[in-house]
């Protein structure tokens, strides 16, 4: 996997145009369905349990977000992700706060147990807590604590059988015997609302289009934060509204020599 491979998925991202469902919560939804279609992927959010296996079934991916959760919208993950199981279509969780309440903890878990995952992304706090390990959380929006990220994005991955993606000041994609790590980006992501969320999106958005999720995670990582960095450059003392604008316009603009040129990612074999 290099900054060729990572092009290459993302212009397939480009030329097919993934239909990505969205269970994601309300906080996010418009970010969300703005940076995939910035991107060039196509943005579903389809909640109602009436529809959401017919949705999920003719998507690319289908991305499961626990923000803003509740019973109704859990029961229809479930629908959908069944559905996505039954017909091939890859599922990425994001198990958002988990470790802050015992509800958000168990629904994590729940989904994990009851739903094949494809691909978990959060940041440390989340993943450790769904796994059951010891790691400080305060809020949703906490990743911060003192562990190895990488062995612990290795357990997990090995626990749930699936590729397991951290986020954070490094980024970790753990599946098998390797890992990538990936160091772009910009802190000012941390300041807007939903730039996991819509993180975790894009990423479904890369793997309905690579069958390798963690070739797909990595790509998705390292366009997303090149972008990041260049939106970062282009806003400097603007503040982040101004980032956030300009984010979603460079998802849509940052080219093929900007991502071989600021890509940084090394896969690491642990």
């Amino acid at each position: 996997m290099d900054h060729q491979e990572a092009v290459r998925i993302w212009t397939k991202v480009k030329q097919n145009s993934p239909l990505v469902h969205n269970i994601t919560n309300v906080v996010v939804t418009n970010f969300t369905a703005n940076g995939l279609l910035a991107l060039g992927a196509s943005p579903i959010m389809a909640y109602a349990k009436e529809e959401v296996a017919d949705v999920a079934k003719i998507s690319g991916a289908l991305v499961l977000n626990i923000g803003t959760l509740n019973e109704t919208e859990i029961h229809a993950m479930k629908l959908a992700g069944a559905s996505a199981n039954e017909h091939g279509v890859p599922v990425v969780f994001d198990p958002v706060g988990a470790g802050a309440t015992a509800y958000r903890t168990n629904t994590a878990r729940d989904l994990l147990s009851t739903l094949k995952v494809d691909i978990l992304r959060g940041n440390a706090a989340e993943v450790a807590n769904v796994v059951g390990r010891e790691w400080r959380i305060k809020g949703v929006d906490a990743g911060a604590g003192d562990g190895d990220v990488v062995e612990l994005a290795k357990f997990a991955a090995e626990q749930l059988n699936a590729v397991v993606v951290i986020t954070g000041k490094e980024d970790v994609v753990a599946s098998g015997p390797s890992a990538y790590v990936v160091r772009n980006g910009d802190v000012i992501l941390t300041r807007v609302t939903g730039t996991g969320c819509l993180l975790t999106s894009v990423i479904g958005a890369f793997a309905a289009v690579e069958s390798d999720y963690a070739k797909a995670s990595a790509a998705a990582l390292v366009v997303y934060g090149v972008a990041a960095e260049i939106a970062a450059a282009k806003t400097a003392e603007q503040g982040p509204g101004s980032f956030q604008i300009e984010f979603l316009n460079q998802l849509a603009n940052v080219s093929a020599a900007d991502i071989e040129r600021l890509g940084r990612m090394e896969r690491m074999d642990v």
